[in-house]
């Protein structure tokens, strides 16, 4: 995994907001694994969930509970993710929101739950039992940065963002974890995130917003092309900063948005940075598309090929397999036209080698931790970027064993 040079401190006391964080011991003990986060009022709420065709109870009993547009609280587990774990998955999930609301004293339907870790091992509901109370008890003092320790599996490091800003001279916060180092594909198939603001926002603006931000976030990234069966992303909106509730059709609107915007993107590289074995960064953009969607087609393509990124890996300027990738994508190709880019050093011009000291060049571009690759359809204005990693050794040994 690539180090995370970055520290970002996030505000603890985002208005009307509480967090917990403890040991539960549910996949092995030494290391906090139950987490809470709880509106002191009922929040607007926004979620966006894998398109895995498996899904994980937890899953199944948001996308129930997050129709309605509101919430109090997300109970979160790492060490097992409650997935292909038949009609006792759900059950259990359906315990464990009912032991919390219980604990909190709001109505089970107002609570949701999210699970990360091995697939097909039953929730031990033993250590979740005794795990609630102290978790209840520790919103007196617990921070978001705790929440984001308890939800890590195969990270490095603990994943947050915040932006702050203001609505007609009221300040507010956007503040989010995230969770996630393998299994990372697009189609929100990439991991766990929640994010709080004490804004008041409109529930259905907040849905459209947060869809429309998800896309070029967390479906714009990708580490090995694998889909899981448990990510959910989420937002909770519980108005505690007094603003009139955010529509759309505003300025402020319109900030609210960016600063969500670049929340959800920050939480997104984070996750491809520490990308399980991974020892680059990359950013590719395909442009001079026919539309957006075939920029994106071709730019995913380019990111998920195993062969461009074990190149990434040996740091060799292997042109050839991204410009094959890109022509298998499905994407409207002309050779003929296409120009690619490593950072500014041009690899091919009109479908060829560019020639000259290119080779060297494009070298020493890939010998960085972090860089760019740019393909140049020239066939219209559709643009796409996405984020990926390298495929290196460590991947292999991470994933050999994951289960023990």
């Amino acid at each position: 995994m690539l180090e995370c040079e970055r520290k970002v401190e996030v505000v603890m006391n985002i208005k009307g907001f509480k967090f917990a964080a403890v040991e539960a011991a549910i996949k092995k003990p030494g290391r906090l694994d139950f987490a809470l986060i709880v509106s002191e009022v009922p929040a607007a709420v926004a979620a966006v969930y894998t398109a895995n065709k498996v899904k994980a109870a937890p899953v199944l009993l948001d996308m129930e509970r997050t129709r309605g547009g509101s919430c109090r609280a997300v109970v979160v587990n790492s060490g097992n993710a409650n997935a292909c774990t038949g009609g006792q998955g759900m059950a259990d999930a359906r315990e464990t929101t009912g032991l919390v609301a219980a604990e909190l004293g709001i109505e089970e339907e107002a609570v949701l739950v999210a699970s990360t870790g091995v697939i097909g091992v039953p929730l031990p509901m033993a250590r979740l039992r005794s795990g609630v109370p102290p978790l209840v008890a520790g919103l007196a003092g617990g921070t978001l940065d705790d929440v984001a320790r308890a939800i890590m599996t195969t990270d490095t490091y603990p994943k947050l963002e915040q932006r702050s800003g203001s609505i007609d001279g009221v300040p507010y916060t956007i503040a989010g974890v995230a969770k996630g180092a393998g299994m990372i594909m697009p189609n929100m198939a990439t991991m766990l995130a929640f994010l709080v603001t004490d804004a008041a926002v409109d529930p259905a603006w907040l849905r459209h917003v947060f869809a429309e931000g998800i896309d070029s976030s967390f479906n714009a990234i990708s580490v090995d092309g694998d889909m899981s069966t448990n990510d959910t992303a989420l937002i909770m909106a519980n108005g505690a900063a007094g603003n009139v509730p955010l529509t759309g059709a505003s300025a402020a609107a319109a900030e609210f948005s960016r600063l969500l915007n670049e929340v959800l993107l920050a939480l997104a590289q984070q996750i491809v940075r520490d990308g399980e074995g991974a020892t680059k960064f990359v950013e590719i953009t395909v442009k001079g598309a026919r539309d957006n969607s075939e920029a994106k087609r071709a730019a995913l393509t380019v990111a998920n090929s195993l062969l461009v990124k074990t190149a990434f890996f040996g740091q060799d300027a292997n042109w050839g397999r991204i410009f094959a990738a890109v022509g298998y994508s499905g994407a409207d190709v002309d050779p003929e036209r296409t120009e690619l880019f490593f950072d500014d050093v041009q690899m091919v011009k009109g479908g060829v080698f560019a020639g000259g000291d290119a080779e060297a060049r494009g070298t020493e571009v890939l010998r960085k931790k972090e860089f760019a690759v740019t393909v140049d359809l020239h066939l219209g204005n559709g643009r796409s970027t996405v984020y990926t990693s390298d495929l290196s050794y460590d991947y292999v040994k991470i994933n050999a064993d994951y289960r023990t």
